[in-house]
């Protein structure tokens, strides 16, 4: 498949410009014919090249959400799909979403349905995703489904910012006190270790300390940094295989601060997914099937898979969910009222926004906590650096007084 730029006028004279992927300009030119546009010019769109780490589609979830929510209202107006997903493609200012949704759109106009078409890039619009404007498409429904989906989008997105927010800022000040102690350690320290040579006494156990270890990191630096980078590889490594992913899955629960954290974010995740899901008409073991991998904790995903299969064999729910240690009674108690009262959906879109407010709670109190720790922590290590340099000048004051 090749990508196509066009120009064409309509029957009143209106111009048109837009992308298009194809065999040929040819192919190009007879779909602008079948819409009847009088095509003015097709060229060949050059290649662009982009540097992307692995995993990532060079689109946020905020331009899918916004795309879904005008989605969502032009389609309420009447406006015909091809139509809605021309104009959108041509107001998208991400050249990469811009590409897929003019191959959806093309794709559609080929006698595919919408999910189908979104399906062909997964990596964006997810199963999730796809499922439900199945379930749309097929209960004639579809911009009510957009609609939830944009909603769902836009909280989700709340939540991993959330998440963001809690555990990257620890991250970031721990990486540079690191490189900073590295840099005092290395090219400073020494600095006083000359000026101190010259003053013929003893210096003080800290300020010995210090030095021996300056002298050491300069010594062996390039094999801390080796197993600094080597311990995250492993850790990265670790975490993409099955095994190890449990594994510290499995700790992340368990883990003290952490784990209920973990805990609340998994039951967020999982309560708004399968409620999106079932109002909108997705079987429930379907749903499962895919709220299981959304939950985002593979422990928690095995459970939930062992809920599906026993759903299968005719049981509730809640029973299987209680056996899931992620899962607190009062939530299996809500559900199994859901369940019993035959508005499932409705009582998890309730305990949806419960742990939402949790989550926040829980973020805005582990970053009370960990803000002045970090700062005690860095004001030990890199002020008794300081003051230990320090001390041979205060000795060498008090002995000239």
């Amino acid at each position: 498949m090749r990508t196509f730029t066009w120009r064409a006028k309509t029957r009143i004279g209106e111009l048109r410009t837009g992308e298009m992927e194809a065999e040929s300009a040819d192919v190009v030119e007879a779909r602008l014919r079948a819409q009847q546009l009088q095509v003015l010019k097709i060229r060949k769109k050059a290649k662009e090249y982009h540097i992307r780490l692995p995993g990532n589609t060079g689109i946020e979830s905020r331009e899918i959400m916004v795309f879904t929510r005008q989605f969502s209202t032009m389609v309420d107006a009447g406006l015909p799909m091809v139509q809605c997903l021309e104009i959108l493609g041509t107001q998208t200012e991400n050249p990469e979403f811009r590409r897929i949704i003019v191959d959806v759109k093309n794709t559609v106009e080929a006698g595919s349905t919408l999910s189908n078409s979104l399906a062909r890039h997964p990596l964006v619009f997810g199963r999730f995703y796809t499922n439900l404007v199945d379930a749309g498409e097929t209960g004639g429904i579809l911009d009510k489904i957009l609609h939830r989906l944009a909603d769902y989008i836009e909280k989700a997105d709340k939540i991993n910012k959330q998440i963001k927010r809690a555990f990257l800022y620890p991250a970031l000040v721990m990486v540079v006190a690191f490189f900073v102690t590295l840099v005092l350690l290395i090219w400073v320290i020494p600095v006083f270790q000359n000026m101190f040579a010259n003053f013929g006494e003893d210096l003080p156990g800290p300020t010995q300390l210090v030095v021996f270890l300056s002298e050491s990191t300069r010594e062996y630096v390039h094999l801390i940094l080796g197993g600094v980078f080597g311990l995250a590889f492993f850790a990265y490594y670790a975490y993409s295989s099955k095994r190890g992913r449990l594994i510290i899955d499995e700790f992340l629960l368990d883990a003290p601060g952490v784990g209920p954290l973990v805990q609340k974010m998994a039951v967020a995740r999982f309560s708004r997914t399968l409620g999106t899901m079932l109002s909108s008409g997705v079987p429930i073991l379907e749903a499962l099937d895919i709220v299981a991998v959304v939950a985002g904790n593979r422990v928690i995903e095995n459970g939930l898979l062992s809920v599906r299969d026993k759903i299968s064999e005719g049981k509730s729910m809640s029973a299987p969910l209680s056996e899931i240690k992620a899962f607190p009674p009062m939530v299996v108690q809500m559900i199994t009222v859901g369940e019993s009262t035959g508005a499932l959906d409705t009582m998890l879109d309730k305990i949806a926004d419960f742990y939402d407010e949790e989550v926040d709670h829980a973020v805005g109190g582990m970053m009370a906590v960990l803000g002045p720790a970090i700062m005690a922590v860095l004001a030990v290590v890199l002020g008794g650096l300081v003051i230990a340099m320090y001390l041979p000048v205060f000795q060498l004051a008090g002995a000239i007084s």
